[in-house]
């Protein structure tokens, strides 16, 4: 055994084809991931193998080699760009003597680097926690098991007890302390629902552009890099559309292609923003080499945290870096959009993309006329806000004459399908009772169909 090292960033990268061919644009993704993580690459290990040696994960012979490239380049890190069991990790460490990190362990450590917010900080040590909490056993020398026969027991199994108490103790906070903040993203969620104000998320492969998008849209001014994860936190702004009702965009974490559980599982509060989302733009780098695997990635990702039914549409952004590629949106069969083509850095394409937004959000609109009184200042209030308003005149009774586009929904649930409105439809005398809602229990006195 060996006293594992507190520091040192000279490091290895292991790759290996299990079963395929890696692709190049696997091999960089790995290499910025390392450089993300402040890794100093002095040198790299290929090879091929079916499966994964069930010990080392890597061959007795590839292993040795990988030794003698440790010893040669004075490396400190091995960082393989794959899982590895605990198991695989302690005898990789025992035979090379420094300290290995798989993908899994590489990744956390990038978004514990980047998480700004108090959330994010939480959801990456809980990540980090269950991480850690099966390679306890063995890692460290004052840890080694407890000698049998009187004055020969050690304190090791001593402390891992403890360490594995205090492990215990403090995911179960963080998890307190998560499940708080995700009942505030909650009655967040629930007062835009009560408001009837979509919500549009922005999912996508990490470096795709989605925070340069985001800012191009909104001009929140959230961070942007370009470098994997630049990002962790998410950011809610308001959009207003032309010609539409406004939308709440919603910035999200991007995704990776294998992804580790443990931040899925301790980012479940920032992905319920893409769960309860009513639309999302899947922002798609344009002139990636692999973007058909990426899109797939994604996909395999909104699959597993359960959004894979939710409408999308895709953004297929830096179109700069492409030659002839001209803004544009693409269309199915049935004229419905499937894609729009944009470039958040220079700006070409956004119009078009808040065009296709506001038709999505439109939908099924129908253009009414409604007369109202001069008690429905609140409900005309509700109609700016919720919907496009085509005409708005004053009429002589004090009241105005408006000619705005409601979707069969918007109409079904306040004009014509709500609780509250059914006495006063049906000619009941009975007044329903009041109910806290965005718009009145007005109803305007004439109502036809433009």
């Amino acid at each position: 055994m060996f006293e594992r090292p507190r520091a040192g960033e000279r490091t290895v990268l292991v790759q290996l084809a299990l079963g395929q061919p890696l692709d190049a644009d696997s091999i960089e993704e790995f290499r910025l991931l390392a450089r993300a993580a402040g890794a100093e690459v002095v040198g790299s290990l290929g090879g091929s193998r079916q499966t994964p040696e069930p010990s080392l994960f890597i061959g007795r012979g590839k292993a040795e080699e990988l030794k003698a490239l440790v010893e040669a380049t004075a490396a400190e890190l091995v960082i393989f760009d794959h899982a590895l069991t605990p198991g695989q990790e302690r005898n990789l460490e025992r035979l090379l003597g420094c300290r290995v990190v798989d993908r899994n362990g590489l990744i956390l450590d990038i978004f514990a680097q980047r998480a700004r917010s108090f959330e994010g900080k939480l959801q990456v040590e809980l990540a980090q926690l269950r991480h850690l909490s099966t390679r306890l056993v063995r890692g460290w020398t004052h840890l080694e098991r407890q000698k049998g026969g009187i004055g020969l027991r050690g304190p090791g199994e001593t402390q891992l007890e403890s360490d594995r108490r205090l492990l215990g103790k403090r995911i179960a906070l963080l998890n307190e302390r998560l499940s708080r903040i995700e009942t505030q993203r909650a009655q967040g969620r629930r007062a835009r629902d009560r408001a009837e104000v979509p919500t549009v998320s922005l999912v996508g492969y990490t470096n795709a552009g989605k925070s340069t998008l985001f800012n191009a849209l909104t001009e929140a001014g959230v961070f942007q890099a370009d470098q994997l994860f630049a990002t962790l936190d998410p950011t809610v702004r308001r959009l207003q559309l032309p010609d539409a009702p406004a939308v709440v965009l919603a910035d999200t974490v991007g995704f990776i292609n294998q992804l580790p559980h443990e931040l899925v599982a301790a980012f479940r509060s920032t992905l319920q923003e893409t769960r309860s989302a009513d639309l999302l733009l899947h922002v798609v780098d344009a002139a990636a080499e692999q973007r058909d695997r990426r899109i797939a990635d994604v996909h395999g990702v909104l699959a597993e945290i359960g959004a894979d039914a939710i409408p999308r549409v895709l953004v297929f952004n830096k179109i700069d870096l492409l030659e002839d590629q001209a803004p544009r949106i693409d269309r199915d069969g049935d004229g419905r959009i499937v894609r729009v083509w944009v470039s958040a850095n220079t700006g070409a394409g956004l119009d078009l993309l808040r065009a296709a937004l506001a038709e999505v959000f439109r939908g099924d609109a129908r253009r009414q006329r409604l007369l109202l009184g001069p008690q429905d200042g609140a409900l005309r209030a509700w109609l700016f806000s919720h919907t496009r308003v085509v005409a708005d005149e004053p009429t002589e009774a004090g009241g105005w004459e408006m000619a705005v586009e409601l979707s069969e929904e918007q109409l079904r649930r306040h004009l014509r399908g709500e609780p509250r409105w059914q006495g006063r439809l049906a000619g009941e005398a009975t007044r329903p009772a009041r109910t806290a809602a965005a718009i009145p229990e007005h109803r305007p006195r004439t109502l036809e169909q433009a």
